[in-house]
């Protein structure tokens, strides 16, 4: 499948799907309303302004051993030690060789386990690369499900169906709520709240870093997607949050799905903007107020100048809506 297309907005070395996807879904939205077209793999990627031929790897350095890569699609945090190379998502197959000369670079080897944070393309496509050369491949029950069988994502601008993905790419390990992996001198635990961003979400706890890899369950770099027909929710978001938190002690290490690395703080603000959005937008639907009006009250007001302009809420409120109509 040929995926080279010029681009439509920068690929910074920490872009954020949510950022770019609003700017060039827009332009598909322009042909067509989310209900009459499903846009392919192809049109996304060049919509977001994604070059996976030019795309750069970048690392930071997290801890001894502790590592996030930045790319094109979801971060990917990387343990590295005596026991071998474990990742948590894995972005796009086209990718793999720069992601593996990353890894190399930093001292480790051919990837052992990859740890897929939740099914949506821009974070386990690597499967189609990582499986058949014999990484085990790792997920949330339900997660792996989707994988197994494809499934529709509605983006609120327009919609993907991601492919099924062939038995040598799918999660050779699945859990259900928790499991641990004890892996380059520490606890690393995987833990599943609930339906969150998706219904199969999990959060990474890297213990002897007192870190967490939250998957896009924490968008750090705009208003995050809620894949509430296939789902997720924000109540669930909220409690996944939390959850997640009150395992961590202050001053810990957050890698979001998107954006900079951040910490125990930033992820207490963005709950609190959840759960603020939440209210507001509960009590208006209570009130009987449609969609179009809730978007036009600005329900996200408060927060717009850090997580994006009033275009960049709209899929967020939109989701939001549809997560608590469906209560």
């Amino acid at each position: 499948m040929e995926r080279r297309r010029s681009l439509a907005c920068p690929t910074a070395v920490m872009a954020s799907l949510a950022t770019c996807m609003l700017a060039g879904i827009a332009s598909l939205a322009q042909s067509a309303s989310a209900g009459d077209e499903v846009a392919s793999l192809d049109d996304l990627i060049a919509s977001f302004g994604w070059d996976l031929a030019t795309a750069e790897i970048k690392s930071q350095k997290l801890g001894k051993g502790l590592y996030v890569l930045f790319g094109i699609g979801g971060n990917i945090g990387v343990s590295i030690g005596p026991s071998g190379t474990l990742i948590v998502d894995d972005q796009f197959p086209e990718l793999m060789p720069k992601i593996e000369a990353a890894i190399r670079k930093l001292g480790g080897r051919s990837v052992d386990f990859a740890i897929n944070t939740h099914w949506h393309f821009d974070h386990a496509e690597g499967n189609l690369a990582l499986g058949p050369a014999g990484t085990w491949i790792v997920s949330q029950a339900n997660s792996r499900d989707r994988m197994a069988s494809g499934s529709l994502i509605n983006l609120t601008m327009t919609k993907y169906r991601q492919q099924a993905y062939p038995p040598d790419a799918l999660p050779v390990i699945s859990f259900d709520d928790h499991m641990s992996f004890h892996f380059n001198g520490e606890r690393i635990d995987l833990i599943h709240p609930g339906p969150a961003h998706t219904t199969g979400d999990t959060a990474v706890l890297f213990r002897g870093h007192n870190a967490v890899h939250m998957g896009d369950v924490f968008n750090n770099t705009g208003y995050p997607f809620i894949d509430a027909d296939s789902g997720g929710e924000i109540d669930g978001m909220i409690a996944f949050c939390e959850s997640v938190l009150a395992e961590l002690k202050p001053g810990a290490i957050v890698i979001p799905g998107h954006g900079a690395v951040t910490d125990y703080a930033a992820l207490q603000r963005y709950i609190g903007m959840l759960k603020t959005v939440r209210d507001r937008v509960s009590r208006m639907i209570e009130r009987g107020m449609s969609l179009a009006e809730v978007e036009a009250a600005r329900p996200t007001a408060d927060w717009d100048a850090t997580f994006g302009d009033v275009a960049n809420s709209l899929g967020f409120v939109d989701r939001v809506y549809t997560s608590l109509k469906k209560k």
